[in-house]
């Protein structure tokens, strides 16, 4: 079995595959250092709550945007499933050109997104990923990676806004049903939520423009992403297991 991960900067997300089924998913937060036996230890508990063996992970892949953790990650991977895990990086056979002005600048995560959309959806596609930050990301029909827009996620928003006034909570970020709020929190949640679905439709149309490919397929991803998708006719498609899925194919290249 295959375990796929991606290191985000709140979350680590992992998905184990049999073949080419995705057949369980499940997260940890990243907020909390640890060693890497705190993480060999917490892996094969989850792993064990979900009703498999460690023995049974016989390859890893990671893509990951935290580096100070990946030393103490990537050495558990090594001793409590003793496998050397494939990390995602410069030089690693991903079936995408990146064309840009440095192509190891880009993070990991957003070649990942782009690979999976490419191969599932074809190209031109336009790949938003509504994570911790959010990117937009351009492939074209080629298959080459243009580069694109990275904006603060709407957490950061949020969190940006309660911790920098002095009179605004802490709230829940979702839809208040109507623009024109009566009271602060839903003022505060109908600046957030249609503050982003504003943006992204804005990005997503001057992207198509730009490039001069207003038929691109859109394809949104992240925890975020599905109630924005809902709420908005930009987005043609939401996939939820979109990086899980690009680890895969990016494994498939790697290990023929």
């Amino acid at each position: 079995m295959l375990l796929a991960v991606d290191v985000g900067n709140t979350d680590v997300t992992f998905g184990v595959f049999q073949g080419e089924e995705l057949i369980t998913r499940f997260r940890f937060t990243v907020k909390v250092p640890r060693t890497s036996d705190e993480y060999g230890e917490l892996l094969c508990s989850i792993l064990e709550q979900k009703n498999f063996s460690p023995e049974q992970i016989d390859e890893v892949i990671i893509a990951s945007v935290v580096p100070q953790m990946m030393y103490s990650f990537t050495s558990a991977i090594i001793k409590y499933l003793k496998c050397q895990p494939v990390v995602v990086g410069a030089g690693t056979k991903t079936g995408i050109r990146i064309n840009t002005v440095n192509p190891k600048e880009i993070g990991p995560d957003r070649i990942v997104d782009a690979v999976s959309a490419y191969v599932q959806y074809g190209g031109p596609v336009v790949v938003v990923d509504f994570g911790t930050a959010t990117t937009y990301d351009l492939v074209t029909a080629d298959g080459t990676f243009q580069g694109g827009v990275i904006s603060p996620g709407i957490r950061i928003s949020a969190n940006a806004l309660w911790n920098n006034t002095a009179n605004l909570p802490e709230i829940e970020i979702k839809c208040p049903g109507n623009l024109i709020a009566k009271e602060t929190i839903s003022s505060m949640q109908a600046g957030l939520f249609y503050g982003t679905i504003g943006q992204s439709e804005y990005i997503i149309r001057k992207l198509k423009e730009e490039a001069g490919l207003p038929g691109a397929t859109v394809v949104a991803t992240g925890g975020l992403g599905k109630i924005i998708s809902e709420n908005t006719d930009e987005i043609d498609v939401y996939d939820a297991d979109l990086t899980l899925k690009g680890l895969l194919y990016i494994h498939k290249r790697c290990v023929k």
